[in-house]
């Protein structure tokens, strides 16, 4: 691991040694190439909105992958943050009338990503779980199987996106803690 996110595994308390060490695991070995390991991690830190561990995964997966990896994370990130709140709401409320209507939203990047189309849906797959879409997650966990990856790589992804989420949890425990004691 670089020394800004073995830095930031530092910085997590004690409450979260469980993060901690599960940062460093998910991150390595399994059935994702390097790609999609780093791609997810940058996509779920960037949906976690947590700066400082976002900078480290950034810097990171720099040392790992080309660079249209970290930018086809972010417009998954930027797309999710977008398509989650549009597609939850839809399926919220539960109207065949909303589904009817057209999104119209641009979302190009999903059809034409920097890399490889199939990491990008399991960016977006990994965001969506972070998100709490369900009609996403469906849609890229169909897309992402009918692209070539199992289900032991979305488990993988949504492995690294959930650890990446709790490590933004408890970092906020030591950049606020006057909030946690109040």
């Amino acid at each position: 691991m670089g020394t800004e996110l073995e830095a930031v595994r530092d910085m997590l308390p004690e409450a979260a040694k469980d993060i901690r060490l599960n940062l460093q695991s998910v991150l390595q070995g399994g059935p994702l190439t390097p790609a999609q390991r780093w791609g997810t991690a940058v996509a779920a830190a960037l949906a976690a909105r947590n700066p400082r561990l976002r900078d480290a995964l950034v810097a990171e997966a720099r040392r790992e992958v080309e660079e249209a990896v970290i930018e086809d994370a972010r417009a998954a990130a930027a797309i999710m943050a977008m398509n989650n709140v549009y597609y939850r709401f839809r399926h919220i409320v539960g109207k065949a009338s909303y589904g009817e209507k057209p999104a119209r939203l641009r979302m190009n990047r999903l059809v034409q990503p920097a890399g490889s189309k199939v990491d990008f849906e399991l960016y977006a797959l990994a965001v969506s779980a972070l998100n709490g879409c369900e009609t996403c997650v469906q849609a890229h966990e169909r897309t992402v199987l009918e692209g070539g990856l199992t289900e032991d790589h979305v488990h993988d992804a949504v492995r690294i996106a959930a650890t990446v989420k709790a490590a933004a949890v408890a970092l906020e425990m030591v950049e606020a803690p006057a909030a946690m004691t109040a």
